[in-house]
Parts: C-alpha cells; structure tokens; sequence
C-alpha cells in the first residue's frame, strides 16, 4: 500500500476550512503562536470532529501525519 502525499490545502479541505492560500495564511496567523504546552489537536480553535482528525492522523503516524506536522509547526512559529 502506497501512502499518500497530502498538502496543506488537502488538510484544511479535509478539516471543512478554507483552502485558499490567503485563508490559510490568514488562519495560521490568526492562531500562531500556539503555546508549546498545548498539543495541536487540544487547542481550542477546532471543532470536536476536526481535533478528533488531527489527534488520530498523528496517533497513527498515518498518510496526514507529515502536513499535520506541517501545520503544526507553522502554528507554532514566532516569527
């Protein structure tokens, strides 16, 4: 079985959010820094169904793992 590569346009489809480049820029900004202590799936911008997803997909180091990790640290630049 081949695992997919999935994009951060392919996760946020897959969360129900925008996927244009400016509402995904927009939403990491929005969201970004998010807290070292707080794992990305707890945090309290997602719905219940899409931190399910998150937490699931990185429990099961699973085809959305790498662009959840992505996001991730993306969410979690200081910069």
């Amino acid at each position: 079985m081949e695992s997919q590569i999935h994009t951060l346009a392919n996760l946020f489809a897959q969360l129900g959010l925008p996927t244009e480049p400016g509402a995904i820029e927009t939403f990491i900004a929005t969201h970004t820094p998010l807290h070292d202590a707080i794992l990305l799936s707890e945090a309290t911008f997602w719905t219940p169904s899409q931190a399910a997803f998150l937490k699931a997909e990185i429990a099961e180091d699973a085809d959305w793992s790498a662009v959840v990790d992505s996001l991730n640290l993306q969410l979690r630049s200081r910069s």
